[in-house]
């Protein structure tokens, strides 16, 4: 088995299960301001590599192995550009918060 197949792909912080909860809309009332905000932040302000993995990750609930099969690139490039984009997210949204 290839190193490929079984790479870790979880993301277990709490970062990123906040940004899951806001993106999937699960939240009160009070966030649906935020849920906004955040789509705005990945709409225009990623590039359109980082935003495509965004969406396929977070609203696709794709697995990173399966989003690099798709892109053809390696679930560890997949990884570093989700953990560049949520870092532009946070850094944009500490603006609004």
């Amino acid at each position: 088995m290839s190193n490929r197949e079984t790479y870790n792909d979880a993301f277990s912080g709490t970062v990123d299960k906040g940004i899951k909860a806001i993106l999937e809309g699960k939240e009160e009332d009070d966030t649906k301001s935020l849920r906004r905000i955040m789509l705005k932040v990945i709409n225009n302000n990623l590039t359109a590599r980082q935003k495509e993995i965004i969406m396929l990750y977070y609203f696709k609930n794709m697995k990173l192995v399966d989003i690099g099969k798709e892109l053809g690139i390696t679930p560890q490039a997949v990884s570093a550009v989700i953990v560049r984009a949520r870092q532009r997210m946070l850094r944009i949204l500490q603006n609004y918060i």
